[in-house]
């Protein structure tokens, strides 16, 4: 399996935390040397190891935060 090369380019916060340390974030991250894109996925204490999570683009960002606008929570 290739080496997936990653670099944080901005941190925005921890969305949650599990009791064994890893939390749930939102950051900008540029994958194999690509553009950035907003990245939700879960992380362990200081990056070493991630979970599987969710890439957006800033158009899809923007689009969930009018979808998630537009619900009653």
């Amino acid at each position: 399996m290739a080496e997936i090369k990653y670099d944080i380019v901005e941190e925005f916060g921890a969305v949650s935390e599990t009791g064994s340390g890893w939390t749930k974030e939102l950051n900008l991250i540029s994958w194999n040397g690509r553009d950035a894109k907003y990245d939700l996925r879960d992380w362990s204490p200081e990056h070493a190891k991630m979970g599987k999570g969710l890439t957006l683009s800033k158009e899809e960002l923007k689009g969930l935060k009018e979808l998630l606008n537009s619900m009653d929570l």
